[in-house]
């Protein structure tokens, strides 16, 4: 709470002068949210879940979910590439000690660094636990360093983050592998740029790799633990970050719904919009989809933080909750303000389009729907 308290106000004055004034534009222009990254790298907010070892605030998952949800509010685009910084990190911190890999968690929090997570691919699509990329031996000297062929899809931040935590099949045997690669390296490109619907500005756009050469010691984890190295450091993060983006977006576009509707009036009786009860009624049962939305995200947090045994159940079901309501939730802002809505100076049709992402997104809202029928059925036979 104390350290919260001392970030607060650099997040509120970073959204106040920099995110916020440029969501529109960046949407507008899918244009990537440089500035808003250097701003929060300068708070020191790009360095939240680095170790106070290497320079960072080291703090965990319920500072992450905040900063995350207040950004989201105005700009889910800039809160899902930050998630993904997040995502990253979670997966770099614990392989520490090497020269090579502290320079770089360094500069992570130093606010130097962003990083990504590059784990779907065209080939498995939703399957991110079953890569087709692979990671051969090569070099003079065996083990020394592997070359990195793969086809990925719908990477955040492609091309503009400064490294890629990476997945592949394992070297040898079964199983796969995550590697810390070098935007920068060689046999690295972008066969085409983003230009989607909503969450414009992420650059999620394809990198393909060709004989990438990456050196071993950026392995990490074992080769072919990928699985078990994802499940203990990254689920916590990826699922609640992302549900996290949903249930800010929530915020923000209800937010703009109201203000909208207490301030709309008829001409001819001076009565507002949020006079007429079906205008509250949908307002009314939209906020009772973001609220439980949120409130199963923070029993998620609760159940990672405790070691709780239903931690995986609670991880899967808040994504999949944020993202059906954020659907939900934005359809209504825009049925309630009507024609307002399709303007953009009001934001909603912005959020709206935004809000199509998370459900789609891997693992998307259908697995975890099959994950958790699994469950269900397994546990009664």
């Amino acid at each position: 709470m104390e350290l919260w308290q001392q970030l607060q106000p650099r997040l509120e004055e970073v959204v106040r002068e920099v995110i916020a004034p440029a969501a529109e534009e960046t949407d507008r222009q899918a244009r990537y949210p440089r500035a808003a990254l250097n701003a929060l790298g300068k708070a020191g907010l790009l360095g939240l879940l680095s170790s106070t070892e290497v320079g960072g605030l080291g703090a965990g998952l319920p500072e992450a979910v905040r900063v995350i949800e207040r950004i989201a509010q105005d700009c889910p685009c800039t809160a899902m590439v930050l998630t993904m910084h997040y995502c990253g990190v979670a997966l770099i911190e614990p392989f520490g000690g090497s020269p090579e890999m502290d320079a770089v968690r360094r500069d992570i929090a130093a606010g130097r660094h962003v990083s990504t997570l590059a784990v779907s691919e065209a080939a498995s699509r939703s399957h991110i636990w079953a890569p087709a990329g692979t990671a051969s031996n090569a070099g003079e000297e065996a083990g020394d360093v592997v070359q990195l062929n793969a086809l990925k899809s719908m990477i955040t931040s492609a091309g503009e983050a400064d490294s890629y935590v990476w997945i592949s099949r394992a070297t040898q045997g079964d199983g796969n592998t995550l590697w810390l690669v070098d935007s920068r390296l060689p046999g690295l490109r972008i066969p085409s740029q983003f230009d989607g619907m909503g969450l414009r500005g992420n650059a999620s756009s394809p990198i393909a790799a060709e004989n990438v050469v990456v050196p071993r010691h950026f392995m990490l984890g074992a080769d072919g633990a990928g699985e078990a190295v994802k499940g203990q450091h990254l689920m916590p993060f990826f699922t609640t970050l992302i549900a996290t983006t949903s249930v800010g977006l929530m915020q923000g576009v209800l937010r703009r719904a109201l203000l909208h509707v207490a301030g709309t009036r008829f001409s001819s009786t001076g009565g507002s919009l949020a006079d007429l009860p079906t205008i509250r009624a949908y307002l009314a049962k939209a906020q009772l989809k973001a609220d439980q939305a949120q409130l199963l995200r923070d029993d998620a947090v609760v159940a990672v933080q405790a070691g709780r045994a239903d931690t995986r159940t609670r991880l899967l079901q808040c994504k999949a909750a944020a993202a059906e309501a954020a659907l939900e939730v934005s359809d209504t802002a825009m049925r309630v303000c009507g024609g307002a809505a399709f303007r953009k100076e009001l934001g909603i049709e912005r959020l709206f389009r935004d809000a199509r992402a998370a459900s789609v997104m891997a693992p998307t809202t259908d697995v975890i729907y099959d994950m958790l029928g699994k469950s269900l059925c397994e546990a009664v036979t």
